[in-house]
């Protein structure tokens, strides 16, 4: 009961900052585009109330851990209209791009300050704080990779159908009203059927584990 208690103060602080900034980056980013849809419905926000969705932050999440199957969710997406940005195209991409990045610039800080932190005790840090820090690297990398999955309603989907030619952004746009529908097929019941074809496992993890390692190596640079 102590260690899940733990866990929890560990995972869950790292959660929330990983995702609160995530949307508000999304939001910061439309509004220096030219869209201030965000800022008008006070989405801009550190409060992480304003971010959760009943469903997607907490039944889901709940719902996927006690089943022992792959854990995944979202927040409440920061509201962006695509036709207020100065270039609807070009800029949906650099906001869908803005919410990993933001996550990938969180995991260097995180990188950082443990190796201060290292540094200054002139010693690996207490095992509790040693890893607090490894879950809120690993929990922003993790979700900067997750979102690059190119399906609707990941930020990927957006980068995606930005590069593609007209016809072919139309076409893949028409996937938008059953993106949910088909998170459920290739993320949960395929892996189910066939584990080989777990997206997760095989596309996800990979580069998360490596930046990962990456992550802490610079910890250790940093630490001397």
């Amino acid at each position: 009961m102590t260690e899940t208690l733990l866990l929890a103060l560990l995972l869950v602080p790292a959660l929330v900052i990983a995702i609160v900034f995530h949307e508000v980056s999304h939001g910061w980013t439309a509004l220096a585009l030219g869209d201030p849809t965000a800022k008008e419905m006070r989405r801009l926000s550190f409060n992480p109330i304003r971010h959760v969705d009943p469903i997607g932050t907490i039944a889901l999440p709940g719902f996927l851990a006690l089943v022992g199957a792959p854990v995944f969710g979202w927040a409440k997406p920061v509201p962006v209209n695509q036709w207020r940005l100065r270039n609807p195209r070009y800029g949906m991409m650099a906001v869908a791009i803005a919410g990993p990045a933001m996550n990938i610039v969180l995991a260097t800080v995180g990188a950082i300050v443990l190796g201060l932190v290292a540094r200054a005790l002139g010693a690996p840090p207490p095992e509790l704080i040693l890893t607090g820090f490894i879950y809120f690297i690993a929990i922003n990398i993790f979700l900067a990779m997750f979102n690059l999955i190119p399906l609707p309603p990941f930020d990927g989907s957006h980068i995606v159908e930005g590069l593609l030619p007209d016809s072919g952004a139309r076409a893949y746009a028409r996937l938008r009203p059953f993106g949910f529908p088909l998170l459920i097929i290739l993320l949960l019941v395929i892996p189910r059927l066939f584990p080989q074809f777990a997206i997760v496992e095989r596309f996800v993890l990979p580069p998360v584990e490596w930046l990962q390692d990456r992550f802490l190596m610079l910890a250790s640079v940093v630490a001397g």
